[in-house]
This record gives C-alpha cells, sequence and structure tokens, in this order.
C-alpha cells in the first residue's frame, strides 16, 4: 500500500454561518491571491488558503477565475501592478 492521504477541507468560518458556501469559496479565493501578492509565489504562508479555496470551489470556477485574472476582466483584487499607470507605480 502507497502513502496514505488525509483529506481535510476549509474550517469553519463565523463569516458563512449558511450551508451555501460560494461566498465562503470565493473569499477564500480572493484571500489567497492578496496573500500571494502580498508575500509572492515563493514562500508557503499562502499555501493554507490555496488548500481552503481548492477544497470549497468548483474547478470549473477555479478555472474561469484564472482566465478571468489572465484577461484582466476577473471582478474581484486586480494585482498591484493593474492600479498603477502602465506599471509605473503612479496610482491611476
Amino acid at each position: 500500500m502507497g502513502k496514505e492521504i488525509e483529506l481535510k477541507t476549509a474550517p469553519a468560518d463565523y463569516r458563512f454561518p449558511t450551508t451555501n458556501q460560494t461566498r465562503h469559496c470565493f473569499t477564500r479565493y480572493i484571500e489567497f491571491h492578496r496573500c500571494v501578492a502580498a508575500k509572492g509565489d515563493e514562500g508557503n504562508d499562502c499555501e493554507r488558503f490555496a488548500k481552503y479555496y481548492r477544497s470549497l470551489c468548483p474547478s470549473e470556477w477555479v478555472e474561469r477565475w484564472n482566465e478571468q485574472r489572465e484577461n484582466g476582466t476577473f471582478p474581484g483584487v486586480r494585482p498591484l501592478s493593474a492600479l498603477t499607470v502602465n506599471g509605473s507605480g503612479i496610482p491611476c
């Protein structure tokens, strides 16, 4: 037999008390990308947010959101460079 896999989901969050987890999923996705924007891709600090949104969100949604982020049409958080003039650091 191989290595035993431990399955976990995101912990309970008082901001999302109902059974509909749509907003919880979206918030965790946003939190992950905010963390990566603030701390970079290199560290493991953001990995818990990635685990949370991956366990809550349907993969079709994540794929669509990733495409929207690449195209600059994502309705959520935008990267800091998108909020400046040509990435120059000068706020729009």
